[in-house]
């Protein structure tokens, strides 16, 4: 068993609004938040008297401790006020995918059974669509504004008294995002308010930050790195966010120079547009310190470009899944010369893990071996919703959650993930289930049988390919029309990007797909 060098940090019992705005009153007119593209800025007494305020108008519009409440924005400053006074408010929050489309919106709404929308004016015709999908919406607010809708903007005047809600952070959700764990299609992740702040203590040690450090947040607010790292970490110690709503390089760029950015958490795109796009000799980048790469494998070699042309420390990498909420490994920034090139980093505080024989589970590895990865800490999920089978299978009795990634462990503690037993793809850092473009390529009349699977294109990212069987009454059934079809119903990240066509797709006995033998042929 590997345990983390830093002390234990005791579980941080707060609801999550509380343990990351607790000091608000502290950091008083220093900015929280600035728009990167119109330069709007928000101050932390501004932040946390908002999101009273908002709370305080959810509660009279109904909201309810229990309550659930659907997130559906692109990042803005909004997105952080709106959270937490969801939280506040006594609901727990599933963020959702802002090109999601009307149907995968609805299934989510209908399984996570959420009764409120917060969503954007060019998104509101998406989330009325799928509230009408799904049945049980009971209103619709927009963070801007649109006829028809209470807006966020509106409710900052309600005399409504700020709800005084009783909330258990040990056992109450507060965050409620969607995964596909190893496999399968997504599934709501519970997030208690204890785990979620429990784990942003446990990076602190090894990622420390504070006022006059600014980090841009263009990964999305919704998937759970981009609230971990660039909204729930940095406001809790006084640090500024600059946010922007996608990734355009040139905005991207100009808002590291213009805003004096510090730090970057990013994903391995990015990294290799850092690395080698022309753009980048254009603009005054020396304000920053350090930029770190999670949510896929990172290159050594593109890592290694990267900090050259910038002249900074390494990169530094972190690992961790939705399921851990989500850290448990970090390259800590006083130590990234030291790190060895490819590491996804050391345990944070208050971890553990195994590495355990893929040939025999029971048996523990030692330095240098591969095997699968098990962590056990206060930061595993309390288990997804509505499916104790699918909890059980990631969880095992003693605690340990299976992660489903092969790696090893250098005699420095540093751990090196070098494969994957899930089937999970992970496209620009976006978690694309095989299982649900099966399903769906399934549902075409000209394909017979489908399997997908993960292959890497030119630009070292992982796309989804999809090995179809034709119908024999579809004999010209084309890899355009097969690309097109699944990008009708999809959201972008999720499309098909390559497909072949074969004559059958291998399958066991009990009729599992045979990923590893489509690998072989690729």
């Amino acid at each position: 068993m590997f345990r983390s060098e830093y002390a234990d940090v005791p579980p941080v019992e707060l609801p999550i609004h509380e343990a990351v705005l607790g000091r608000a009153a502290e950091f008083g007119d220093a900015p929280a938040l600035i728009d990167g593209t119109d330069g709007t800025t928000l101050s932390y007494e501004q932040v946390d008297r908002f999101h009273r305020r908002i709370a305080a108008a959810l509660a009279e519009a109904g909201v309810r401790k229990g309550d659930v409440l659907a997130l559906h924005s692109p990042n803005t400053v909004a997105f952080p006020t709106a959270f937490y006074a969801a939280t506040r408010a006594g609901a727990s929050v599933t963020t959702v995918h802002p090109l999601a489309t009307a149907e995968e919106f609805a299934k989510q709404l209908r399984d996570s059974a959420a009764r409120w929308i917060v969503t954007i004016s060019p998104l509101l015709d998406i989330a009325r669509r799928a509230a009408e999908l799904a049945g049980g919406v009971r209103e619709i607010f927009v963070c801007d504004s649109a006829t028809g809708h209470r807006s966020l903007i509106d409710m900052l005047a309600s005399a409504a008294p700020e709800p005084q809600i009783d909330i258990d952070p040990v056992t109450d959700v507060a965050a409620l995002p969607y995964s596909s764990g190893t496999t399968g299609i997504p599934k709501g992740v519970m997030l208690t308010h204890r785990q979620i702040a429990t784990n942003l203590a446990q990076l602190e040690p090894a990622i420390s930050a504070g006022p006059g450090d600014r980090v841009l947040a263009v990964l999305p607010f919704f998937h759970i790195y981009g609230l971990t790292a660039l909204m729930n970490a940095p406001l809790r110690v006084g640090a500024t966010v600059v946010v922007l709503p996608r990734f355009d390089l040139e905005q991207f760029l100009a808002a590291i120079q213009n805003h004096r950015i510090t730090g970057l958490y990013v994903a391995p795109p990015i990294v290799l547009a850092l690395a080698k796009h022309p753009a980048v000799a254009q603009y005054d980048l020396s304000s920053l310190k350090y930029v770190i790469s999670a949510a896929a494998p990172l290159d050594a070699n593109l890592a290694a470009a990267c900090s050259r042309r910038l002249n900074l420390p390494p990169v530094g990498q972190a690992y961790g899944m939705t399921e851990l909420s989500p850290g448990t490994h970090v390259v800590p920034l006083d130590a990234m010369h030291d790190a060895p090139p490819g590491t996804v980093g050391r345990l944070i505080a208050g971890t553990e893990m195994r590495i355990v024989s893929l040939d025999d589970p029971d048996k523990d590895l030692g330095v240098g071996e591969a095997g699968e990865i098990l962590i056990r800490g206060p930061q595993v999920m309390k288990g997804y919703l509505g499916r104790p089978d699918a909890t059980s299978a990631m969880i095992d009795t003693d605690g340990w959650l299976h992660t489903g990634d092969i790696g090893h462990v250098d005699a420095g503690g540093w751990l090196f993930v070098v494969d994957r037993v899930k089937e999970l793809i992970k496209y620009k850092g976006f978690q694309v289930a095989p299982a649900e473009l099966e399903a769906l390529l399934l549902t075409h009349p000209g394909i017979a049988d489908a399997a997908v699977i993960g292959v890497y294109n030119e630009d070292g990212n992982e796309v989804p390919r999809a090995y179809v069987v034709r119908q024999p009454s579809a004999p010209d059934l084309s890899e355009g029309e097969v690309m097109m079809y699944v990008a009708e119903r999809v959201a972008p990240y999720k499309r098909v990007r390559q497909v072949t066509f074969i004559d059958a797709v291998p399958r066991a006995a009990s009729g599992k797909i045979l990923r590893r033998q489509l690998r072989e042929t690729t």
